[in-house]
């Protein structure tokens, strides 16, 4: 680490900058239910953050090549939150939430071992999904109750620093670990796991974990932002490229919404 006061300096802005968009976006979770809930934390709001800060410091190539590792590592996203969703229905939060960061992290030593490219990653994401949907299906029904989330004085702080913790890490093994092991570090599902640790203890397992289980069509808006990512970050700049990948997620996360409607409607 570099003893440059302008080092430090920027760090913490980093920190502060990506522990501001999470915080806002996980108070928004807990004043909605759990399918609106999983719009949002499916959104790429700490890994677009870590991108933009990845983006600062590196050329559009590292970009491109940490995308691919961010695609991959979203089937292990969905991985977690079935995990999560299942523990979370007998079990408490320790026990859910430490056994599902544990199974993200073996997915994510085993992805390692793999040469990854765009097409094979998509691949994985189809393979995953393929099991993820349907297995969360039965745990999609209890609806959370927003008037049962009363937030302590240190449930916000508490959450800006651990997401801060995750970021200063992020960014600073980025010049150490390389482009793919950045993009994976970067989809750490921090966001999911913030607002549940907050959501269990008060309306229960099974209301916390039906956010998770809708988390799972999302989930592929988030893939497809990480592939237009990485196709579009070399052509057209990483600006551009960060714009089209959040247009990407925010026109499947629609399309969703609309079918839902559609869906209430018809019955």
């Amino acid at each position: 680490m570099s003893p440059d006061p302008i080092f430090w300096y920027g760090l913490a802005l980093k920190m502060a900058m990506t522990a501001t968009i999470v915080v806002a976006a996980s108070v928004a979770v807990e004043r909605s239910g759990p399918f609106i809930g999983a719009l949002i934390a499916a959104l790429p709001t700490a890994a677009g953050a870590a991108y933009i800060i990845l983006a600062i410091e590196h050329p559009p190539a590292f970009i491109a090549a940490s995308a691919v590792g961010s695609l991959a590592a979203d089937a292990a996203v969905a991985i977690f939150a079935l995990a999560y969703a299942a523990l979370a229905q007998r079990h408490g939060i320790v026990l859910s939430i430490g056994v599902a960061t544990l199974v993200w992290l073996g997915c994510a030593a085993l992805l390692r071992l793999v040469e990854w490219t765009p097409l094979s990653a998509i691949a994985l994401n189809a393979a995953v999904f393929a099991v993820t949907i349907p297995a969360s299906a039965r745990y999609r029904g209890p609806m959370v109750s927003r008037a049962g989330i009363t937030r302590t004085r240190y449930d916000i702080p508490l959450r800006a620093a651990t997401v801060a913790l995750v970021v200063a890490v992020v960014t600073t093994a980025s010049h150490w670990i390389g482009s793919f092991a950045s993009g994976m570090l970067a989809v750490f599902p921090i966001v999911m796991g913030s607002f549940v640790v907050i959501l269990h203890p008060r309306v229960g397992g099974p209301a916390a974990g039906a956010v998770l289980a809708h988390s799972q069509l999302p989930l592929i808006g988030l893939a497809l932002c990480f592939l237009g990512v990485h196709y579009l970050a070399v052509p057209i700049g990483v600006w551009w490229a960060f714009a089209a990948g959040l247009a990407l997620t925010m026109a499947w996360s629609g399309v969703l919404w609309v079918v839902r409607r559609m869906h209430i409607r018809a019955t």
